[in-house]
């Protein structure tokens, strides 16, 4: 399985297509998306893939993203995702808690730790987990996702190109 991350979507549509056009473009089978979601209505920009999102810091009206996910047959997992793919357990969180990312990581009961905030890409593993920053498709220098073959652990950034002149 192919997973996709994306981050710091901001509610910037036009960067989160692109975004998501890159991942598609790399043949992922999931997504995950590491909070700063932005407005409810970028929640359909996921409609081709089975998605999993997790709230940041700047996500100031989680009942609309709440529901936005849910009507899209989403999943929402407020501000920390617990997820097993394809055998694989999973962390999924938006990073700017310090305390509780440090604790997932230091718990090694993960295979991925997947975190955004910072707005930049980043991967390393410590003991058996491998942690991953996609950076960001918002406010970042270039716009970044990130892929994962959960059956390998291999992990790359992809930068998004943009059409914007």
């Amino acid at each position: 399985m192919r997973l996709g991350i994306i981050s710091d979507t901001h509610g910037h549509i036009k960067y989160t297509t692109e975004g998501v056009a890159a991942l598609e473009a790399a043949g992922v089978d999931a997504v995950l998306h590491c909070g700063d979601i932005g407005v409810p209505t970028l929640i359909p920009l996921f409609a081709g893939h089975p998605t999993h999102f997790v709230f940041g810091n700047t996500d100031a009206d989680v009942s609309d993203l709440q529901y936005a996910i849910q009507e899209a047959g989403q999943t929402c997992h407020d501000y920390f995702g617990d997820i097993t793919l394809d055998g694989r357990r999973i962390a999924l969180l938006h990073g700017d808690d310090t305390a509780k990312l440090m604790n997932a990581i230091s718990s090694q009961e993960y295979d991925l730790i997947c975190y955004g905030h910072t707005h930049e890409r980043e991967q390393h593993q410590q003991g058996k987990t491998l942690i991953l920053n996609p950076g960001a498709v918002y406010r970042a220098s270039p716009h970044t996702v990130a892929v994962v073959d959960l059956a390998t652990m291999q992990a790359e950034h992809i930068v998004v190109e943009s059409t914007e002149t």
